[in-house]
């Protein structure tokens, strides 16, 4: 070895220290320490100078390999040697690492595509961080782009380097969450995820064995990660690892551990220990993406190994803890039985049954525990198969509450214990089914009256039972009893239940009984502390006397403490999941761990209180009580105005919307209003130029055309006019009728003049009403002779504009054009009139309404008839003043006909017989004014 070392050292020619360096490697495995001692600063050094030379490089990194891992040949391990082994590699790794450069040079040499040259090194470096993982670590890490150079080997299309590439990471990972993170931003999930799809997801070989290992190192206690891995969409990705088909006999062990990972890594995003809001998220993308309906298929499956079953039972549990959604879910899964049974009822089965596995059980009680954690729904509805009213009398099916009690008061110690659990967490922290589980009876045997579930249980107690059975019904009690007085008052009111505490407290027991002492005293502590004092005998300050006659204060507080310095209660208060070494351990419920931390203070105050601090603490506790009432109270007023706030906000922007759009329509016709105007007003100057040039033959007869259309509409509304003016007229006749009423009465009333010009005065105020009203008709009917003015105005326009017209035919192409001009302007112009038209309707309607003030005017007067004379003779003469204003209107509407006749329009006979019946109509109301 030593004249190898020599030939690297010393020889110029290439080939000669290649040769040495090879014959290093083959004795390097032999001969590790003394390779190792003298060879590995040549070695190192051959890294550094000979690079250019593939070969070379790669036996030298074979050697060091060699000589640094502990990985030996089957043939070369003995028994006595694996601890020698163990830190001699140590230590030539620490003599490796010493020098930072070497590690730095070996990232680099990691990055050569040459296969002989990559794969040493990436070998090398896997065993360097096996050795002095920590150390090594840190080097890469502040070395730049370290990590991410050795990320490029996930992506090497040799399946060897990249599998080797995993193995390296997965000691890169261990315990370093700053490179976890860096791993995990490289896209390591993706290039992992992909790489085991390839393989084959379960059914795939070691490699999917090492990704998944590569996965829990990035993910485990590591929140960022965690959280990247979610908002990546990653755990959808996760799905298709556990689609099982119908036949599951003879799983390869291969599949059993890819299967036992990925349920575990599906464990590492949902753990209890996670941070709430993450482990929510997660539970809920599990749902949404159909991995959880995944899981319960597997669950529900047959022929699935026992320990991947069991592991299934505890994943989706945590996948349901603490979660309404997911646990409304299960709920609702059923086993494929016939008839169908609820996935829960068949686990309980399974649960209570002794022939079944321990860790199957175990796993069933943490699958319940999980479905009833912070499920007050689901606690109700397990609560609910006890309750009287609700027990299925055929016995055709099996409920939860029926497996709970049967496992309950089974002869199996370990059956005992997990039904008290399992139904202790279906009363966590709700009083109301505390006080509801009282209802439960119980037929013991034919014959006998039937005992409460409460008397039952302290009857088994009393028996002495195993210490298993003990221990769980205890703990059943003291959840029960704990913050409800109703329950404590039951329990006080069996005259046996006291004395049997305190008799157990008070016996000096071996190690194993002191846990059940423990159990009692908290029992007995709880019935102090949560008493109301509805019972005389046994009030707080009478157990409190009794306590201190037969146990002791000391002696009880004691006894108390037996419980939390107990092995197994600081076992089972570490995590949720129960699990045990041996049936025989288990002993205690996380959750109730939580109990005794929260009461054990507490009680040994109530010990030591006298009753007027009680009366004090009941008075505060009252106060609090109201306290709370009223928060409670306005949390739901602040609850209902929020809402009402939101149903408001929701409204104001759909109003501002709403508004938006109309803002938006209201702009958009304005700007369309203008380009009308402008339009108008181009048409308006053409119209003008056109007149001017009025030779073009085909301008004018279409001209001629639309000038009969203007006067087939004009007429029209001629006609309205004269609808108009009958319905004045009609109006008037009315008027003359009610006056005509007026005169009579007035003849008749003529003895009552002296009376009446006592009030003329009033008349005089009636009168001047009316007088304002008569003017309001003649400005309205002024306004309509306006009107027919302009009427007559357009109509002479036309009528000039036909005198212009020529038969003759000229230029059809410009005349088009024209009258396409003309056509436009006119029906502008048509489309005003018929405005004006609308506006006149309007003022008619509002005539309408000041005829209907003067006919209430009327009425009043018809009350005061004697002072009407002055009155009548006035309207006598405005009535005058508007038959010449009609008779006005009579001769302009005539003159219109006639220009319209002059025209060459035929005027209808109707027409004509409707002017003959006006004037009639208008002469008879002359001869009656005559009269």
């Amino acid at each position: 070895i030593q004249k190898l070392c020599d030939r690297v050292a010393s020889s110029t020619l290439l080939d000669d220290r290649r040769d040495a360096v090879r014959a290093l490697k083959s004795l390097s495995k032999k001969y590790r320490l003394e390779v190792g001692i003298q060879a590995m600063e040549h070695l190192i050094h051959v890294l550094q100078t000979d690079r250019s030379d593939s070969e070379i490089i790669g036996y030298a990194l074979d050697t060091l390999y060699n000589v640094i891992s502990n990985d030996l040949e089957e043939e070369e391990q003995e028994e006595n040697l694996p601890k020698q082994v163990d830190d001699l590699g140590s230590q030539f790794t620490e003599i490796f690492i010493k020098q930072q450069e070497n590690v730095t040079l070996l990232l680099t040499l990691v990055e050569e595509f040459d296969f002989h040259v990559r794969w040493p090194g990436v070998k090398l470096l896997t065993s360097l961080l096996k050795q002095q993982g920590p150390q090594v670590q840190q080097i890469i890490l502040v070395s730049p782009m370290g990590v991410s150079r050795l990320m490029d080997l996930l992506a090497d299309s040799r399946e060897v380097i990249r599998n080797d590439g995993v193995l390296l990471l997965q000691q890169l990972t261990k315990s370093n969450a700053a490179i976890q993170k860096i791993v995990a931003f490289e896209n390591a999930f993706e290039r992992l995820l992909d790489i085991i799809t390839e393989e084959g997801n379960s059914d795939g070989g070691i490699v999917v064995e090492d990704c998944l290992l590569l996965l829990q190192n990035l993910l485990k206690n590591n929140n960022s990660n965690q959280n990247f891995f979610k908002e990546g969409s990653y755990i959808q990705r996760m799905k298709p690892w556990f689609e099982v088909g119908d036949d599951n006999c003879g799983w390869s062990a291969q599949k059993v551990t890819n299967l036992h990972l990925m349920l575990q890594l599906v464990r590492v995003l949902v753990s209890p220990t996670n941070p709430p809001g993450a482990t929510t998220s997660c539970q809920k993308a599990m749902f949404h993406c159909g991995l959880l309906q995944q899981l319960c298929t597997i669950l529900m499956a047959t022929g699935v190994p026992a320990d991947i079953l069991t592991e299934t039972i505890n994943t989706v549990s945590e996948v349901i803890r603490g979660c309404q959604m997911n646990q409304d879910y299960f709920a609702s899964v059923n086993a494929p039985s016939n008839p169908p049974r609820p996935a829960i009822v068949v686990l309980l089965m399974s649960m209570v049954n002794e022939r079944q596995p321990f860790v199957l059980r175990c796993a069933v009680l943490y699958c319940f525990q999980c479905f009833l954690y912070k499920n007050q729904k689901g606690q109700g509805e397990i609560v609910s198969t006890l309750l009287p009213s609700t027990i299925d009398a055929t016995g055709n099916s099996v409920s939860a509450g029926q497996l709970l009690c049967g496992g309950l008061f089974s002869t199996d110690s370990l059956s005992n214990w997990c039904a008290a659990v399992a139904l202790a967490h279906a009363l966590q922290e709700n009083a109301t089914l505390k006080e509801q589980l009282l209802r439960v009876q119980l037929a013991t045997s034919i014959g006998n009256p039937p005992v409460s579930l409460l008397q039952q249980c302290t009857n088994i107690l009393s028996q002495g039972s195993k210490v298993q059975t003990r221990v769980g019904l205890l703990m059943l009690l003291c959840t029960w009893l704990s913050n409800c007085s109703i329950a404590v008052t039951h329990f006080l009111h069996n005259p046996a239940n006291v004395p049997f505490l305190t008799g157990q407290i008070a016996e000096n027991l071996g190690e194993e009984e002191q846990l059940v002492q423990g159990l009692c005293a908290l029992l007995l502590g709880i019935s102090i502390y949560y008493n109301d004092n509805s019972l005389e005998n046994y009030g707080k300050e009478k157990l409190k006397q009794l306590i201190e006659k037969r146990i002791g204060r000391e002696n009880f507080i004691e006894k108390l403490g037996f419980i939390s310095k107990h092995e197994l209660y600081s076992r089972a208060a570490q995590k949720p999941q129960p699990s045990f070494s041996s049936p025989d351990h288990m002993m205690f419920d996380h959750e109730f761990t939580k109990l005794v931390k929260e009461l054990e203070g507490v009680i040994s105050k109530a010990i030591y209180k006298s009753s007027e601090e009680d009366k004090k603490e009941e008075e505060v506790k009252k106060t609090l009580e109201q306290h709370d009432n009223i928060v409670t109270h306005y949390k739901k007023v602040i609850r209902e105005q929020d809402q009402e706030l939101e149903e408001l906000k929701q409204r104001i922007n759909t109003l501002t919307s709403q508004n938006e759009q109309l803002q938006a329509t209201v702009t958009q016709q304005v700007s369309q209003i203008q380009q009308h105007k402008d339009q108008y007003n181009l048409l308006k100057v053409q119209l003008g130029k056109d007149t001017q040039h009025h030779n073009s033959h085909s301008d004018t007869l279409q001209m001629n055309g639309i000038q009969m259309e203007e006067v087939s509409k004009l007429k029209e509304e001629l006609e309205e006019w004269k609808n108009k003016h009958e319905l004045l007229q009609g109006q008037l006749r009315e008027k003359d009728s009610l006056m005509e009423k007026l005169k009579s009465s007035q003849l008749e009333m003529g003895t009552t003049e002296q009376s009446s010009q006592t009030s003329k005065a009033g008349g005089l105020e009636h009168n001047n009403e009316l007088q304002k009203e008569l003017e309001m008709l003649r400005s309205q009917i002024q306004l309509q002779s306006a009107e027919i003015s302009k009427l007559q105005m357009e109509n002479q326009k036309l009528q000039v504009m036909n005198t212009t017209a020529d038969p003759a035919l000229g230029d059809s192409g410009a005349a088009a054009a024209r009258s396409s001009g003309l056509e436009g302007r006119l029906e502008q112009e048509i489309q005003e009139l018929k405005n004006e038209v609308k506006a006149l309707s309007e003022e008619k309607e509002s005539l309408k309404q000041h005829l209907d003030s003067s006919s209430s005017t009327v009425a009043i007067l018809q009350d005061e008839k004697s002072k009407l004379q002055r009155e009548v003779a006035e309207s006598k003469k405005e009535q005058d003043d508007l038959l010449v204003l009609l008779a006005d209107q009579d001769q302009k509407l005539s003159a219109l006909k006639i220009t319209l006749k002059d025209l060459g329009v035929p005027v209808e006979d109707e027409d004509d017989i409707e002017s003959g019946d006006q004037g009639d109509e208008d002469e008879d109301g002359d001869e009656e004014e005559e009269d």
